[in-house]
């Protein structure tokens, strides 16, 4: 990612419906999905530490296969290094970053702002986040805030970039070029109503999707075939979360404990008999990815190896969906302008 491969070399005439002219962020996340390849990103797991090296060393092995570092914001409700510094870092370096908000922390003053400095530092991609409420994490005083949800953050960034003012209506100098995404879990109950619920982020503002981790394969395809029905996949790029489990222990541990994840028997049942399950999590995290690769209206994955970053590369490469960056995947299709 340091280094611009000659793919993401793109004509902007050829970019697939882009958005009104001035507003596109021109980051390598929006290109990709732009052009109908096949996109993916990777979660970056913050330091405990001040040290900018803690940063690149956990980025390094990501940075040859993903087309944007989700730098997390303070997730499950514990401090790390912030999301808007560790993108300032990778964007010294020339990494594709995404900019992660929680509404959990920072009232809109604080937000806008942020949004501005992360701009003119050339952060490019933001993910919109409600936030874990601060009881989970390892600071349960703290105050919350919640002055915004995902999707009234939404509202407000697209207001900046588009009409060019902050939410008082005061005007911006210079807007913020920036691809907006927002994150969606489809095995939370009632399924019917996941996909109504994205609807309404795409109506807010959201370009692009990042979903929680995706390991019952059958349950997201009905997920996807109601996106399909309402004409979803042509207004939005959806990048399918998913990660390598370690055990069975850990897989039965995240199905009881993590809210909307559903980690099928048979997943279970294979980790369990395998003789190395660490391998064999890896295995399946492969097949799921290239399962994926064929479903309709997905555009990507989003890689999430918490502590685990080294096996992301790994991954990524076996799965093989980067050798289709050439081929044309004749999924190029018209979507709303963001």
């Amino acid at each position: 990612m340091s280094a611009e491969r000659p793919e993401d070399r793109l004509d902007p005439a050829g970019l697939t419906n882009p958005v009104p002219e001035g507003h596109s962020s021109n980051s390598r996340l929006e290109r990709v999905l732009r052009s109908g390849r096949f996109a993916v990103t990777a979660e970056l797991n913050p330091p405990d530490s001040a040290n900018p090296e803690d940063v690149y060393e956990a980025a390094r092995p990501l940075s040859e296969v993903v087309d944007g570092l989700n730098a997390t914001d303070a997730s499950g409700a514990n401090c790390h290094m912030s999301s808007l510094g560790i993108c300032a870092l990778l964007t010294r370096v020339g990494y594709g970053s995404i900019l992660q908000i929680s509404c959990r922390d920072r009232n809109r003053i604080a937000i806008q702002g942020d949004v501005l400095g992360a701009a003119a530092m050339g952060v490019s991609n933001i993910l919109c986040l409600t936030g874990d409420g601060v009881q989970v994490g390892d600071q349960p005083g703290a105050r919350p805030v919640f002055d915004f949800d995902s999707i009234s953050l939404l509202r407000a960034l697209r207001t900046m970039r588009d009409d060019g003012m902050f939410l008082s209506g005061r005007k911006i100098k210079t807007p913020p070029k920036i691809f907006l995404g927002a994150a969606e879990n489809p095995c939370i109950p009632p399924f019917e109503t996941r996909a109504d619920r994205l609807a309404k982020k795409i109506e807010a503002g959201a370009q692009f999707i990042q979903t929680n981790y995706i390991y019952d394969l059958p349950l997201f395809e009905r997920f996807m075939n109601r996106v399909r029905d309402m004409g979803l996949d042509e207004k939005v790029y959806i990048l399918a979360g998913v990660g390598p489990l370690a055990s069975a222990k850990a897989a039965r541990w995240m199905r009881t404990n993590v809210p909307g994840i559903h980690v099928p028997d048979h997943v279970i049942d294979r980790l369990e008999g395998a003789e190395k399950p660490g391998l064999e999590g890896k295995k399946i995290c492969i097949e799921i990815i290239q399962q994926m690769r064929e479903v309709k209206g997905v555009a990507g994955v989003h890689v999430m190896a918490y502590r685990r970053e080294e096996l992301v590369s790994d991954i990524i490469s076996e799965s093989g969906v980067l050798e289709h960056r050439h081929a044309g995947t004749g999924r190029r299709r018209k979507r709303t302008a963001g």
